[in-house]
């Protein structure tokens, strides 16, 4: 498969024509579907357009927008143009393969500038400064809705291991690995939190409001979010999904296992929750430490 991938490479440099960025952006879009096609356990030779139209379903599970998706099924079926002219396959299993139409409101993503534009705006001096602090980076790097986040308790913290624990949609349980800037983060943001004065009942949320002791509500984190983007000059209308759409996008460009940011999104279909049971907890943690860019260029 190397070779084969070698040799697509310098078809697409040499018989396309195209640029270095181009090509390695070709390049990425196959991985993808190899990574895809080894989970499914289906060999390169045997697809056909069925598990094309898989491929693109489970893309756009994990939260990747359509024109995001019309351009890697771009780069799929440049691959398989490839691979019949040379003589590899008989018939072109892509050739029917459609692309997604695209919505009239796409989702929003954030570059990994306005993320890290988006803490710096935030003032850690404030009371506040260090708890929206950490909301941001574990609303990021966890991937979390702001349900779950609100909900989120001391409890559900096992920063030994490096995980937190999600009560998610339908009371269903997941655990999500914390990356290590959010772990230091959290960290932080407990030490303050021990100087808060928190209501009876409401001592095992994480998250807690300075001036009422109680746990943060989902419309407080929306306005508080929206206030820091305004701060930091994003002209984007952002939101807490924004943050967890951000993070699924960056892990898949990022070359992470589609049903590892499945299963980190807690994103469950009657197709795949199968194939979750053989990922384990120490590969979801690699995915995120090793694909997530700001783990990988710290």
């Amino acid at each position: 498969m190397a070779e084969l991938k070698d040799k697509y490479r310098n078809y697409l440099l040499l018989e396309k024509g195209f640029s270095d960025n181009t090509t390695d952006a070709y390049c990425r879009d196959v991985d993808k579907l190899l990574l895809f096609l080894a989970d499914e356990g289906l060999e390169l030779r045997s697809v056909v357009l069925d598990d094309l139209h898989r491929f693109a379903a489970s893309l756009l599970d994990v939260g990747i927008s359509p024109i995001s998706i019309a351009r890697i099924l771009s780069g799929v079926r440049s691959f398989f143009t490839f691979l019949l002219l040379d003589g590899y396959i008989e018939s072109d299993p892509s050739e029917l393969l459609e692309s997604p139409k695209k919505p009239d409101h796409l989702p929003t993503v954030l570059t990994l500038a306005e993320v890290d534009a988006l803490e710096a705006a935030i003032d850690r001096s404030l009371p506040e400064g260090q708890r929206d602090h950490c909301i941001v980076e574990v609303l990021y790097s966890c991937g979390l809705r702001v349900s779950e986040l609100c909900n989120l308790k001391l409890s559900d913290l096992f920063l030994e291991e490096g995980f937190l624990r999600v009560l998610g949609k339908g009371s269903k349980q997941r655990l999500v690995p914390i990356s290590p800037r959010a772990l230091q983060e959290i960290g932080w943001w407990i030490e303050e939190r021990s100087h808060i004065d928190i209501r009876p009942g409401e001592e095992d949320f994480l998250f807690v409001s300075h001036r009422r002791g109680r746990h943060l509500s989902r419309i407080t984190v929306f306005h508080n979010l929206q206030v820091i983007a305004d701060r930091a000059g994003i002209a984007k209308r952002i939101s807490p999904h924004t943050l967890r759409h951000t993070f699924a996008t960056h892990l898949l460009e990022g070359g992470a296992n589609l049903r590892a940011i499945q299963m980190m999104l807690g994103h469950e279909s009657i197709r795949t929750t199968q194939l979750y049971t053989h990922l384990d907890r120490a590969f979801l943690r690699r995915q995120v430490i090793e694909h997530l860019p700001r783990n990988a260029r710290s």
